[in-house]
């Protein structure tokens, strides 16, 4: 599941490409004919992501409300403008002429980073190949000769100005809300701190999770705790934080909690800049290009089960756990 770093990618690709136009907005599989008749034509005026949800407000108090869920992903294509504080291999390209899925029509431009090609700037969301299983008629390596490009797969909506198109598959959620009806969402979710850093928000998260007697493996992926976290980052900064994930919340020392807001914060923003997870500190040059393309080498324990942990040795674990997988280090993290 696409983690709190890809909506806020997306949110800032909005905001490049749509915010101040007046988009056509389609729904090509048709499940969401109607919702499109309600929004197209108006002036996108803002894009913002809390945790793990994207809220596009348009004129006349409409606003898409979009949760991509397990597979759902965006893809961009056209004349695409990159949003300067996110990035390509660690470089910033100011815009580049793009086919569906985001394959560069020209030489020389932005590729997925990842082998899954999670994570990208112009196809963020569900790994590729997850999404190739959602969506049947997905054609790899296809570049579109013309704009703009024909629907790939079961796109849910599309958004289309005169440079730009941007198409939805798989989405968990898609729905028109009321402004009273985005802010009654926004209050259910908890902080996130790539929208207010703040010591007032991350006493919000260190008061809702001190109360939590359930394990803090557990709270730290409840989204009305905290926004953002999913298995990856919740595996990994437990492990950087040397926690039992079995450790009961409400026993977790306060300075610890806040210590875990601060690492949330900075890999939060890590993440939004370079588009992967990156959980382990201090790579550079080979290690950090190679680790942008392999997941085993950014991580300390996500997906690493039966292998010797890169501090101690032990045999890194694998358990179910709230429904989810568990990976952790027994020593590191006794």
């Amino acid at each position: 599941m696409p983690e709190g770093h890809s909506v806020h990618r997306i949110a800032r690709q909005f905001t490049a490409n749509f915010v101040g136009t007046a988009p056509e907005v389609t729904s090509p599989q048709g499940r969401f004919a109607l919702g499109a008749e309600q929004l197209t034509g108006r002036e996108m005026t803002d894009a913002r992501a809390v945790g793990k949800q994207m809220f596009l407000e348009f004129s006349g108090d409409r606003w898409l409300r979009v949760h991509l869920g397990i597979y759902g992903a965006w893809d961009f294509a056209g004349e695409v403008r990159i949003d300067p504080s996110i990035q390509i291999h660690g470089h910033t390209p100011g815009h580049s002429k793009l086919g569906q899925n985001g394959e560069n029509a020209g030489p020389g431009g932005p590729k997925p980073v990842d082998r899954d090609a999670e994570d990208s700037v112009t196809s963020i969301g569900a790994p590729r190949r997850t999404r190739v299983r959602m969506a049947e008629a997905d054609k790899e390596g296809e570049i579109a000769g013309a704009f703009p490009p024909d629907p790939v797969g079961q796109v849910r909506v599309r958004l289309l100005n005169e440079t730009v198109c941007a198409d939805l598959r798989g989405p968990t959620a898609c729905e028109v809300l009321t402004p009273a009806e985005v802010d009654a969402v926004v209050q259910r979710l908890g902080p996130d701190p790539a929208n207010a850093n703040t010591p007032t928000e991350r006493d919000r998260f260190v008061t809702r999770a001190g109360k939590k007697r359930t394990p803090i493996g557990l709270v730290l992926m409840d989204q009305s705790v905290v926004a953002g976290i999913g298995n990856v980052y919740r595996a990994e900064m437990l492990f950087r934080a040397g926690l039992d994930p079995h450790q009961p919340a409400n026993t977790v020392d306060r300075t610890v909690l806040e210590s875990l807001w601060d690492d949330w914060a900075a890999l939060l923003d890590t993440g939004i800049t370079v588009g992967q997870m990156m959980t382990i500190d201090g790579l550079e040059g080979a290690d950090y290009e190679r680790a942008l393309v392999e997941r085993d080498e950014r991580h300390w324990v996500y997906k690493l089960e039966g292998q010797p942990c890169k501090r101690c040795g032990t045999l890194i674990q694998l358990e179910e756990f709230g429904g989810r997988k568990l990976y952790w280090c027994p020593k590191c993290q006794s």
